[in-house]
């Protein structure tokens, strides 16, 4: 078992021998940094700086990889009902945090960090997604939403950051011939209510079908914890 590391091994943990979040088991999920059209990793601790040269002309124009490179917003920060604006695609650093793994899944944090210089907010789900291939694409159904916990306006200072909690279920829990298992390289993470995604490297099983194994939780304060 390995944990998820961000780009190029950012991120160093034990990797997961299972892959979901609120079951139990041990799938393969660990972030790791790609090689070769993937995208860069850095070693800081931050994440990669480009988008990985899988994708398609068209997403190479809005998507990048990690935190630290300059992301295109393909729509204008919407200010919350308390005046602060909407923490958009570019001030924000997703990566990977603590990772739990159980019978039959694994749960992985996802931290936000505000990089700008300018105090913005989070608000409701994250949308989620693993990827893969060559050109990059999403493998199976985005995350659902987990509303256990309700949602809550999170404000970021600069430095500051906020989770969500990411449930992977091992997709060794279904038959092969109903999830067609494929290997993801990807975690593609939206910041809530943003249109440009970010791409955080993750290894894991996917489901190429109809399989959903994601769901994932409102984003809150504080950096994430077991």
């Amino acid at each position: 078992m390995s944990s998820p590391l961000t780009l190029r091994r950012v991120f160093p943990a034990t990797a997961l021998t299972c892959v979901a979040v609120l079951a139990t088991g041990c799938g393969a999920g660990s972030a790791t940094s790609s090689s070769g059209g993937a995208a860069a990793a850095k070693a800081s601790g931050a994440s990669a700086t480009t988008v990985p040269a899988a994708t398609s002309s068209a997403a190479a124009k809005t998507a990048r990889v990690g935190s630290t490179g300059t992301g295109t917003q393909t729509q204008p920060a919407r200010t919350t009902h308390r005046g602060t604006a909407a923490c958009p695609t570019r001030y924000v650093n997703a990566r990977p945090g603590v990772s739990q793994g159980a019978a039959g899944s694994v749960y992985q944090v996802i931290d936000f960090t505000n990089i700008s210089q300018t105090t913005c907010t989070l608000y409701g789900y994250p949308g989620v997604s693993l990827v893969g291939g060559s050109p990059l694409h999403q493998i199976g159904p985005a995350a659902t939403r987990n509303t256990t916990a309700p949602r809550a306006l999170v404000t970021l200072a600069p430095g500051a950051t906020g989770n969500a909690l990411l449930r992977i279920t091992d997709a060794g829990n279904y038959p092969t011939t109903q999830c067609h298992p494929t290997a993801a390289q990807y975690l593609q993470v939206y910041p809530p209510g943003q249109t440009t995604p970010i791409y955080v490297a993750y290894n894991s099983k996917a489901c190429a079908g109809t399989v959903g194994l994601l769901s994932v939780t409102a984003v809150r304060p504080g950096s994430g914890a077991m």
